[in-house]
């Protein structure tokens, strides 16, 4: 490959994984540049969830799903052995910069339980656990590989525009304002960043799929309840299907698990992650309920607005029968207004809202809570519609130096977004 100027926007495993995949080929580090709105692992503080050195989930979350049904979209673009040999590497560079890589290990659940079948699926599938516990420390040495390698690294600097044209990056650090161009840019954004990459979609009229609306809640109860499940799979799926609506349970937490604010376009939802170490311990459990709901015209939109709507003085709302909200892991509370019923929620939602109760209903009919539980509502993933790319390397179709990688181009999940990078920078080497 011809050595030109690369600038990744967004420091997360996608944008990670790229960039290591290049300087361990011989690619020049001092040609790549990334830049990222939060802080370097070393400044970064542990309640930073959303933004900084390896993005969200391989900041609080560590587990790596080992199959190509979940977490978004990698498989059409590649197939599905290369999609499975692309996670390999994933793994391996997770394994290459832990400090203790002989305590990872992949938990395989193979049969679903009986007490699970009359009320729900169980989508059982291999992840890798990585540990919690190790991930800042990951971070930190892969952040200094990298270094070491000559990339540079711009934190805490927001880009507000992209001029495809002239392969221009504009971007600002408070009220200082600077330009950066590229040669190749690798727009590797996070959740944080859909809303950006919305923009650049209806700015340049890019051709674009629709993806179905995914909202629900944050569910949470004492671990208790869970055990003989978590047991079988710690990170579990059930599901249920109907006819234009589906429903999953998401994103796992035990043993130390928190409850965390997402704050987009001004509103705020929720997301869930875990910490290891006895001294984060709450014996709690959370997961996302959420909804996939197609045939709803300009879903984004749809889901923008529902969002805005479930807020009370802009903060999200709690609803339990008996608890009271939670707190941090940092022990502060969580930014919430409890309500003492479900008007709101279900005046909102219409009809989706009794699929979630129902969902609760027959979860209580397995797990029997009874009272003992809380949910956090909104939880939402803005899928924006999804541009259209190259399939050999996911480049933009009008602008084929522009690669979409990660939360991006839909990928829901750790493994999915690394796999993206390393594969848009084999297609460059």
């Amino acid at each position: 490959m011809k050595e030109q100027k690369i600038v990744v926007i967004g420091a997360g495993v996608a944008g990670i994984n790229f960039a290591t995949k290049l300087v361990d080929n011989g690619y020049p580090g001092e040609l790549i540049t990334i830049i990222d709105k939060g802080n370097d692992p070393f400044n970064r503080q542990p309640e930073e969830v959303m933004t900084g050195m390896l993005g969200s989930g391989g900041w609080s979350d560590g587990k790596l799903t080992y199959h190509t049904a979940i977490g978004g979209v990698l498989s059409k673009y590649c197939g599905e052995e290369k999609a499975m040999e692309l996670m390999d590497q994933v793994i391996s560079n997770f394994r290459r910069f832990h400090p203790k890589p002989e305590e990872i290990f992949c938990s395989d659940p193979q049969a679903e339980p009986d007490f699970i079948k009359p009320y729900f699926g169980l989508r059982l599938f291999p992840v890798w656990h990585i540990g919690s516990n190790y991930l800042h420390e990951i971070a930190k040495t892969w952040y200094s590989y990298l270094v070491d390698k000559g990339v540079n690294f711009i934190w805490n600097h927001t880009v507000y525009n992209i001029d495809f044209k002239n392969n221009k990056i504009e971007l600002a650090e408070l009220n200082n304002a600077g330009e950066i161009y590229y040669d190749k840019l690798i727009f590797a954004v996070g959740k944080s960043g859909i809303d950006f990459g919305k923009q650049l979609a209806d700015e340049y009229n890019l051709p674009t799929e629709p993806k179905s609306v995914q909202i629900g809640v944050r569910f949470e109860a004492p671990q208790k309840y869970f055990q003989r499940l978590i047991d079988i799979s710690y990170d579990f799926k059930l599901y249920q299907k109907f006819n234009n609506v589906s429903l999953r349970s998401f994103c796992t937490n035990n043993n130390a698990a928190y409850v965390a604010v997402e704050k987009t376009y001004g509103d705020i939802s929720y997301n869930g992650h875990a910490k290891k170490g006895e001294e984060f311990r709450n014996d709690m459990t959370n997961f996302g309920i959420l909804m996939e709901i197609k045939g709803i015209e300009n879903p984004f939109e749809w889901s923008r607005e529902v969002v805005s709507k479930l807020q009370f003085r802009n903060i999200g709302l709690y609803y339990s029968p008996s608890r009271t909200p939670s707190k941090t892991s940092e022990n502060e509370s969580i930014n919430t207004v409890q309500v003492g019923n479900l008007n709101q929620f279900k005046e909102v939602m219409g009809e989706y809202a009794d699929y979630i109760i129902n969902f609760i209903d027959q979860m209580n009919k397995v797990f029997e809570f009874k009272n003992d539980w809380g949910m956090y509502i909104p939880e939402v993933k803005y899928l924006s519609p999804e541009p259209l790319v190259d399939y050999k390397n996911l480049a933009l179709i009008n602008y084929p130096n522009v690669h979409f990688v990660g939360d991006a181009l839909s990928a829901r999940g750790i493994t999915v977004s690394g796999a993206q990078g390393i594969y848009v920078a084999e297609s460059l080497l």
